[in-house]
């Protein structure tokens, strides 16, 4: 708690790594027209969207505490299918879509960690 304040952005990705569309994020509205901005340099793998809300027990005691969180959204058509299964392995992975995700984040983390500014809360 009293480090909170070092904390631009926490981010969790829970749900599997199938196709990506965007990232849910919680935040001010300035700091989503920011984050906007950010997952519009993503156009080149079409994954730009900035939903409203960001999830995840693991980011959730710091969005309550204002932190600006995001969380990644993906195509969850086949999230039971492995989930916690025995078939929940690496060699059901999508390579291609794993990458994706990976991108995701990258950029993201990327970017915001090289602003001037941290993200306004």
């Amino acid at each position: 708690q009293e480090n909170i304040s070092n904390f631009d952005l926490v981010m969790e990705s829970d749900e599997g790594t199938f196709m990506p569309s965007g990232l849910g994020f919680t935040g001010s509205a300035e700091a989503q027209d920011i984050m906007k901005e950010v997952m519009a340099l993503l156009q080149p793998i079409n994954v730009t969207a900035v939903y409203d809300g960001a999830d995840g027990t693991d980011i959730s005691y710091w969005m309550r505490d204002g932190v600006p969180g995001a969380s990644l959204r993906d195509d969850l058509s086949k999230y039971f299918w492995f989930h916690h299964s025995e078939g929940d392995t690496m060699t059901v992975q999508d390579p291609k879509q794993m990458n994706l995700c990976a991108a995701v984040w990258t950029v993201v983390s990327y970017v915001i960690a090289d602003m001037e500014e941290m993200l306004p809360r």
